[in-house]
């Protein structure tokens, strides 16, 4: 069964309440999200936004894709376990 999911929507709790939303482009088998860029140079405000995202989210692995230059680039991210 795939687990696969695009724009996928999850809200975003401080202290138990919902202060925000993030939209996801892409969550492989409900344990990493994907997200898709087509830009030639890979601005330094998508990682962070990437490390938000699984900061906030109950997944560990990020990748951030990007098919704006000649030879597909790409970058993993893990959210580090709290001791």
């Amino acid at each position: 069964m795939h687990t696969d999911e695009s724009e996928k929507e999850f809200e975003v709790k401080y202290e138990g309440q919902v202060v925000g939303r993030y939209r996801l482009d892409l969550v492989i088998e409900n344990k990493v999200i994907v997200e898709l860029k087509a830009v030639e140079r890979m601005p330094k405000i998508y990682q962070e936004q990437l490390i938000s995202q699984l900061k906030a989210s109950p997944y560990e692995v990020g990748l951030l894709v990007n098919f704006g230059t000649p030879k597909l680039k790409y970058m993993r991210f893990v959210r580090s376990k709290s001791p």
